[in-house]
């Protein structure tokens, strides 16, 4: 790509089958973007993975375990990252290396956000398939109330944008803002500009190399969580809300 002006953020959780092979792809495929990698005290021998690179353009972050979560991790990500850009990503190759260098275009040719569009979810299972489509209704719903601009992959955690823009808003808003969630898109959105300039890129979504996918029920009801009011209404109805 020829400058060093992005940070490709990797949040992990116990993704030790994977993660040394993607800051090896991504190292390859852009030389000079800056790899941050934000562990959540995953214990699995993915530090030392790393460490044994010895690359001065990867950065092994191990997080606060008393704030973990998904979330929590790509946001102190941003926080952390230096250059002017930034893209987080998944570490298991669902979000495929290749796919970073369009994100990287969009923000680079004047898009405030880019949005990895996931082209073909035959990957997801019917039932993650349906969640996600849910999961994207209800967020839409809650964009379209707070009359902010929308992506048509709201639950994509494939996504790149303008550091310093979004550095601020997660200082201004932060506090708000579900950290221990899993849908870290949806709330860049919601309290983000309503003039966000947002472009899409779509990828092919693939699946897992390793590891085991993280949603669950758990998930779901984060995603409603963040979709006040009827969200939370609806989790409590069932029963279901902490």
């Amino acid at each position: 790509m020829g400058d060093s002006s992005c940070t490709v953020i990797l949040p992990t959780y116990k993704e030790a089958g994977s993660i040394r092979r993607m800051a090896m792809r991504l190292r390859e495929l852009y030389p000079d973007f800056f790899i941050l990698i934000m562990d959540d005290n995953s214990r699995d021998g993915s530090k030392e993975l790393i460490d044994g690179l010895n690359d001065p353009m990867v950065r092994f972050m191990e997080r606060d375990p008393g704030d973990r979560g998904l979330s929590a991790s790509i946001f102190q990500g941003i926080a952390e990252a230096e250059t002017e850009f930034f893209i987080n990503m998944d570490s298991d190759f669902q979000h495929p290396p290749e796919a970073v260098g369009p994100l990287y275009r969009c923000v680079l040719d004047g898009a405030d956000l880019c949005v990895g569009i996931r082209e073909d979810r035959t990957a997801l299972s019917p039932v993650r398939w349906l969640a996600s489509w849910s999961a994207h209704f209800m967020a839409a719903m809650t964009l379209w109330l707070r009359n902010k601009k929308k992506s048509s992959d709201i639950m994509s955690g494939f996504f790149g944008g303008r550091t310093e823009l979004y550095q601020s808003i997660i200082r201004k808003y932060g506090g708000e803002m579900d950290r221990h969630g899993f849908k870290a898109l949806f709330d860049l959105l919601k309290f983000g500009p309503f003039d966000v300039k947002i472009c899409e890129a779509p990828f092919v979504f693939g699946k897992r190399s390793t590891g085991e996918s993280k949603l669950n029920k758990t998930v779901i009801l984060s995603v409603l969580r963040q979709c006040e009011p009827f969200g939370k209404t609806m989790a409590r109805v069932a029963g279901r809300l902490k």
